[in-house]
């Protein structure tokens, strides 16, 4: 395996000014006429989605206003016209959130560019005593900072890599064994690349997260394709399924939940319907321990 370049010694970060601009032209672009009430002239439109001068119409600004902001200047604009603008581009909440973060970055303290994210003690410890619930804890970047035997049972043993590997952006793009775990692989690689983007809208100066994404695009053609897509959600609950070595099919139920000591980490459980053959197939990996475990990361 490839080792991850040293983010820290690129000092390399996002383009804060070209993310705003590329965000507010895919927006734009994928609107047409009739979806916001106005004619379409057919073969005379020559640019697909809505024109600049329509969009400024809807929103209540100027031409000159929105294509200075979607050059991607967005000193000085109120949260009124960033309100408005995201009413017209029928943004959701997710997206209205990463135009804010774009166009009116907060400030930010300087943290040394290598410091790592912590989970403490006492979640650790939560983890270990969930017994039979797959769980771990997951902050910026998609790391995969802890996790309890049953997540290592289910998804495999994460100790075995080294931590930089430890991240669901390389593990789904990088590692073929993941494409055979996920049933539904394309939707789980949506899921990762709508979070990094909202990381990216949070943090562009992220040194680390700008050398992931630089990686990725580099190494993985279906990475490239869904970055650029520019969509953004947030997605803390579902039904995931998967295709287990040992068990075969399993539909879990899992539960995001972000921690509120400012730390950006969620905590994400993982649950199978009660009495369902998923349910069955948990207990039966809980009672294989190791083996199990080692079978996943084989």
């Amino acid at each position: 395996m490839d080792e991850q370049p040293d983010a820290a010694a690129t000092g390399r970060t996002l383009d804060r000014r070209a993310e705003l601009s590329e965000f507010l032209r895919s927006r734009r672009a994928r609107l047409k006429p009739e979806d916001v009430g106005l004619p379409d002239f057919g073969r005379h439109r020559r640019v697909p989605g809505l024109r600049r001068e329509e969009l400024a119409q809807l929103a209540g600004v100027s031409v000159a206003y929105y294509t200075r902001l979607e050059q991607g200047n967005g000193r000085n604009v109120s949260a009124e016209v960033l309100d408005a603008i995201a009413r017209a581009l029928r943004l959701t909440d997710a997206e209205h959130a990463h135009l804010t973060h774009l166009a009116k970055p907060k400030a930010h303290k300087k943290k040394p560019a290598a410091r790592q994210q912590q989970v403490r003690g006492a979640l650790r410890q939560l983890l270990d005593t969930m017994d039979g619930v797959p769980a771990y804890v997951v902050g910026r970047r998609s790391e995969i900072l802890a996790w309890n035997r049953m997540a290592a049972a289910v998804f495999g043993d994460w100790s075995l890599l080294p931590p930089a590997e430890r991240n669901w952006a390389r593990l789904v793009f990088l590692h073929p064994e993941y494409r055979d775990l996920f049933v539904d692989w394309e939707q789980k690689a949506i899921d990762i690349v709508c979070a990094l983007r909202m990381d990216a809208g949070c943090h562009p100066d992220d040194a680390r997260l700008s050398a992931l994404v630089g990686e990725l695009s580099v190494r993985s053609e279906q990475f490239r394709r869904l970055w650029a897509t520019h969509d953004v959600k947030e997605k803390s609950h579902g039904v995931k399924r998967l295709h287990h070595p040992l068990v075969g099919d399993l539909s879990l139920n899992f539960e995001g939940f972000r921690l509120t000591d400012g730390s950006e980490l969620s905590l994400v459980t993982y649950h199978a319907e009660p009495g369902s053959p998923s349910a069955q197939s948990l207990r039966l990996l809980s009672s294989w321990g190791t083996d199990a475990t080692r079978a996943v990361s084989a």
